[in-house]
This record gives structure tokens, sequence and C-alpha cells, in this order.
């Protein structure tokens, strides 16, 4: 699956203020594989927020997904995305769908009762508490698990998902690397920690906690 996902079109980057980091796709794959391990992702319907080129909720779909709404801010991602569809749909048949809108100024008209929600929110680096929206927004769904890559060093996303009536539980925590993409850039390449949350309702956690 790695492979694959790392074979779909490329996010454009278009834009520092979103912070517009690509998840690669191996760290997709490992990621997704275990969501699916933990939430059973046959046959379930997966909300991608801040989707970029869709390869997190594409990703679900080789997994079984039978529904994915892609939601994402920059136009030409949106057409990325699509186009990344078509390669998808020639195999599987889920049904997938892009929205185009910006969270915070636009409140996307989700169809169906969402069950997972998986992102990789903007960190707030660039510019400040830009991951609010996106936050409140899949929290707000009551979706059964809210999967969210973030800093390692936020502390506000489990205060948030608190206030919304979830519990969380660290994944796994993993270098995320970070390509000299923008012109602040001064290095080739580098990495920041990066920790995966999985929220969930009180009597849900599925992960063990080692004493």
């Amino acid at each position: 699956m790695a492979i694959e996902l790392s074979k779909l079109k490329s996010h454009p980057h278009n834009s520092v203020e979103l912070e517009q980091y690509a998840t690669e796709g191996d760290l997709a794959a490992f990621w997704l594989l275990a969501v699916d391990q933990l939430d059973n992702l046959e046959n379930k319907t997966v909300l991608d927020l801040g989707s970029g080129n869709g390869i997190l909720g594409l990703g679900t779909v080789f997994l079984g997904a039978k529904r994915v709404i892609l939601v994402e801010a920059d136009e030409e991602a949106c057409l990325i995305s699509k186009q990344n569809t078509e390669k998808i749909n020639h195999k599987f048949s889920a049904q997938i769908e892009t929205i185009h809108a910006e969270i915070g100024l636009q409140k996307p008209d989700i169809p169906v009762q969402t069950d997972i929600v998986i992102m990789n929110p903007p960190w707030g680096f660039q510019t400040e508490k830009a991951d609010r929206p996106l936050l409140e927004f899949a929290f707000s769904l009551g979706a059964t698990a809210i999967y969210v890559l973030h800093s390692a060093k936020a502390k506000h996303v489990a205060a948030m998902a608190k206030d919304f009536g979830y519990e969380g539980e660290i994944v796994f925590e993993t270098d995320f690397r970070l390509p000299p993409m923008y012109s602040h850039h001064s290095k080739k390449k580098s990495t920041t920690d990066a920790r995966c949350w999985r929220f969930h309702r009180t009597g849900d956690a599925k992960i063990i906690e080692s004493e």
C-alpha cells in the first residue's frame, strides 16, 4: 500500500500559510494500518479533513472503506485529489467525494454520518491557531474515532477534544519530514517530532498502556 500511495500525484504545496506539508506514502500506510487495526475500516465512512492530494482518505479505500469524503481548502489540491481518485477507482468501487472548502470560513455540508475522521491539520507554526477550526469541526461531528497527526509538543489538542467529550490515546510518535518547499527553509531537509492521537468516547479506548 505504501508503494501505491507514493505513486499518487503529489500535493502542489501552494501556500505556506496553510502549512501544506504532505504525509508521505510510508507514513500514511503505517498510520492507516494502525487505524484499521484499532477501528476496522471495512465498510466505514471516512472523512479526511485538510486532505491535500487525498493520500490519507484514499488510502482507507485500500483497507475497505466504503465511502470517503475529502475536504481541502486549496483548489489545485482538490483537482489533484480528484485525479488521484480516478486512479483509485480503477481498482476499487468506493464512493469518493472531494469538497473544496476552507473550514473556519466555510462550513462544508457533510452529507452522511461519519464513522472515522482522519487529519493532518496545519500545526499553527506559520499561522497561529490555524489548526483550531479543523479540530473544532472534527470534534463536532460525533464520529466514533478521530485520528489527528500533530506536533508532539502540542498540548491543546487533547484539551480541545475533552471539551467535546472525547478522550485521547497516543497511537504512535514519529519523525515527520519537512522537505525544503518554501522560501523560509534554510536546510535541505529537516524533521520534527509528531504524535498521532486517537480520540474516542468514554469507554472506547483501544490501546493498552504499558506500566
